[in-house]
């Protein structure tokens, strides 16, 4: 089970013009892009939320929403860059050639999840794509268990990639073996520290990771 952003896709750039949007539009001031990295995973009110622990739940709403459009209209302009990270398509290929079940587990929506993945051709790799609009947002585990019953698995046979302390944390509530992807969005003892077995380094790493901690499971 992988995360999207900052684990199947670099959209950090895109992420973060729609966030400066937003906060400027609304006359706040635009959160460091380090600041905005600590965030990307979490669903959006959530996310707002954290950068802005100070205001209320009808604002964290209201920049949510606000957010949304932004985005909107970045994609309509065509501005929106979500590229594969590089080794990732290989990674899907070896999993699947080894008998594994591939599904996603993302603070996007489903709609914007469904555009990402058919825009690179992979949309249907995964026999269970989870969201934000029908999940309560990491670190809770909704996501995997609902994957997991897709899938016909358990947690002692899932594995879930992700980039942040939010996916591992997420996985292990879950009771499923968390890999961390250290190209993503939160460093690698962050990841170790919220759960993660071991971290890989890049994608195709993930391969002999599973290898090496799937015997003790």
């Amino acid at each position: 089970m992988f995360d999207c952003d900052g684990t199947l896709v670099d959209s950090g750039a895109t992420i973060y013009a729609a966030l400066s949007d937003t906060f400027r539009q609304r006359g706040l001031e635009i959160p460091h892009p380090q600041i905005a990295r600590r965030v990307i995973g979490l669903s959006l009110v959530e996310a707002m939320a954290g950068l802005l622990p100070d205001a209320n739940a009808n604002e964290h709403f209201e920049l949510a929403e606000q957010y949304k459009r932004n985005f909107m209209a970045l994609r309509i302009a065509g501005r929106v860059e979500e590229p594969l990270f590089e080794g990732v398509i290989e990674l899907l290929d070896a999993l699947e050639e080894n008998g594994w079940l591939l599904a996603v587990a993302t603070g996007k929506s489903d709609r914007g999840l469904k555009h990402c993945l058919d825009q690179h051709g992979v949309h249907a790799r995964f026999v269970s794509l989870q969201t934000a609009d029908r999940h309560p947002s990491k670190p809770h585990p909704a996501m995997v268990e609902e994957a997991i019953a897709d899938a016909g698995a358990a947690p002692e046979t899932t594995v879930v990639i992700g980039d942040t302390s939010f996916d591992m944390a997420m996985a292990a509530a879950a009771g499923a073996m968390p890999i961390g992807a250290a190209w993503g969005y939160h460093e690698a003892d962050e990841l170790i520290e919220a759960g993660a077995v071991a971290v890989a380094e890049r994608p195709l790493d993930v391969l002999d990771l599973i290898r090496e901690h799937a015997d003790g499971r």
